[in-house]
């Protein structure tokens, strides 16, 4: 009788123990998983307008240096983000950015400015088609070649001997002379690299400006891991130089930046930046 008795006790504790199990979570804690995932989902949107904002940067720069209409593809897709809460660390988010590979970054209205001569266009062209790896673009670049005829140089113009003739072309040389001191935007030597490292800013300001309401523990980290897009065909080899940035931060400096403790630049500064 004894041992019938502890049996049934134990079941009755097994029967409990087992709606204890299956007892939904508190409403309070749905609402706080509820909420977490809007803030993650508002700051996924933020993010990809923070790469569409470098991308029409980088677009404005390429039209200033070539005085052109700007050639950065109007039609790339938009910035892909995804944000995930990683428990005992923080929150993580991934980012695919539009790639300018294979694009052709300078397209060939680039050949026909005044104020970009031809061979240095060509020069410009070819130094972004070698770095892009890409072979229907180096391809495209070699027909273009065949075809390009040889440049004549201009016939000298003749110039009366008068004082006004020699104050006016004096005035010219000056002119030019200002020109071709102007700097020179980076952009047109590697527009790879003024892409990413614009891309890497504006992700890095939209980290310490919109991160608040993410709810960030001072012992966990925000981090970002951004990789530019790239559609490989099947048969094509792999791509070597895709590059992905990882961008972090302690919830610790947020909470300082946010207390006033530190500025901005000095919260920006305490990042950890890593590529791989």
């Amino acid at each position: 009788m004894r041992g019938r008795t502890l049996f049934i006790a134990g079941l009755v504790v097994a029967a409990g123990i087992s709606s204890a199990a299956q007892t939904p979570a508190p409403a309070g804690a749905k609402l706080d998983q509820k909420q977490s995932r809007y803030e993650i989902s508002q700051m996924e949107r933020l993010l990809e307008g923070a790469v569409e904002h470098g991308l029409t940067t980088i677009r404005e720069r390429v039209q200033a240096a070539t005085k052109a209409q700007s050639f950065v593809p109007e039609n790339l897709e938009n910035a892909h983000v995804r944000g995930f809460r990683l428990e005992g660390y923080g929150i993580f988010f991934d980012i695919e950015v539009p790639s300018l590979q294979g694009s052709l970054l300078w397209s060939l209205r680039t050949l026909d400015q005044n104020d970009l001569g031809l061979s240095r266009a060509l020069e410009s062209l070819k130094s972004f088609v070698e770095k892009s790896n890409d072979t229907n673009a180096q391809q495209a670049l070699k027909r273009i070649e065949l075809q390009m005829p040889t440049l004549a140089a201009p016939p000298p113009t003749v110039v009366a001997a008068s004082s006004g003739a020699r104050l006016a072309a004096g005035t010219a040389a000056a002119a030019n002379d200002a020109v071709a001191e102007a700097p020179v935007d980076p952009i047109l030597s590697d527009p790879n690299e003024a892409y990413r490292a614009e891309i890497q800013r504006q992700i890095q300001d939209a980290m310490v400006s919109y991160s608040g309401a993410l709810a960030i523990g001072a012992d966990e980290w925000l981090t970002i891991g951004a990789r530019g897009r790239f559609e490989r065909p099947l048969i094509a080899p792999a791509d070597v130089d895709q590059r992905t940035v990882v961008i972090k931060i302690r919830g610790s400096d947020l909470r300082a930046m946010q207390a006033g403790q530190i500025t901005r630049e000095e919260a920006i500064k305490r990042m950890l930046v890593r590529v791989f």
